[in-house]
């Protein structure tokens, strides 16, 4: 069975950070693309960024320079750490991956920044 499991979630201030942390098991990452995205409260989810098999990684504009995303092959874990968090930031954040293997989500982590 497949799960992906999303923690590092919680409540921080504006301009603070937070790391995100995706782990799979039944599915190796290695050959996948691997994604974040966000659902804000009353929004549709939005990507926030990505990382495929070779490292390219690609983000939305709001996030370049603020946000990066990693892949700990080893550990089957992909990580998204967040800087200078804004309110409108808040929301529920989501790992996807997708490849040969199928497409699988997370259930997701809370994050919340106050202003």
């Amino acid at each position: 069975q497949v799960q992906l499991v999303e923690s590092g979630g919680g409540l921080v201030q504006a301009g603070g950070s937070l790391r995100l942390s995706c782990a799979a098991s039944g599915i190796t990452f290695g050959d996948n693309v691997v994604d974040w995205y966000r659902r804000a409260p009353g929004k549709q989810r939005e990507f926030i960024a990505s990382i495929n098999a070779w490292n390219i990684t690609n983000y939305a504009d709001s996030v370049k320079g603020r946000f990066t995303i990693a892949r700990v092959n080893a550990k089957n874990t992909v990580w998204l750490q967040m800087n200078s968090l804004k309110p409108e930031e808040t929301g529920v954040y989501y790992c996807n991956t997708w490849g040969s293997q199928g497409e699988y989500w997370g259930q997701g982590t809370q994050v919340t920044v106050s202003s």
